[in-house]
C-alpha cells in the first residue's frame, strides 16, 4: 500500500504526480527543481537551484518521516554537463559523507527551463 506525501514546505508538483510516494518502507520522491515554494519561480544560476532543489528534497524527505541521511538513491539531471563540477560542490554540502548511490545525466532540457533537477529514494525512519 502506498502513501502519497505532500508538503508546502517545497513546491506543488506542476504536472499529474506527486511530491512523493511512500511504499515499503521507501520513499520515493519525485524530481525536484530549484524553485522557490513560496513563489514558484526558478532561483538564478545553476548554485541557487542546486540549493534550493536539495532544500526541497529536504522538506519533502523530512515529510515523510525521512531525512538526508537515509537516501539511498539519487538520480540527478543537469541542463550541461559542463556545471557537473558545480553541482558536486552544492551536493557535497548536503551529503558530506556517506553519500547515497548516484547517477548524473545531461539532458535535452528540464521543465520551465530549469538547470538542474534531483530526484531520490531513501528508506524512511
Amino acid at each position: 500500500m502506498k502513501k502519497i506525501v505532500h508538503t508546502d514546505a517545497a513546491p506543488a508538483a506542476i504536472g499529474p504526480y506527486s511530491q512523493a510516494n511512500i511504499a515499503n518502507g521507501m520513499v520515493y520522491v519525485s524530481g525536484q527543481l530549484g524553485m522557490d515554494p513560496a513563489t514558484g519561480e526558478l532561483k538564478e544560476g545553476l548554485e541557487a537551484q542546486a540549493e534550493q532543489a536539495l532544500n526541497n528534497l529536504k522538506a519533502i524527505l523530512e515529510a515523510a518521516g525521512s531525512g538526508l541521511d537515509e537516501v539511498v538513491k539519487t538520480t540527478v539531471f543537469l541542463a550541461k554537463m559542463t556545471d557537473f563540477s558545480i553541482f558536486n560542490a552544492v551536493y557535497a554540502k548536503y551529503f558530506p559523507s556517506d553519500c547515497p548511490a548516484r547517477s548524473c545525466f545531461a539532458v535535452a532540457g528540464l521543465p520551465k527551463g530549469g538547470l538542474v533537477e534531483v530526484e531520490a529514494i531513501a528508506s524512511v525512519k
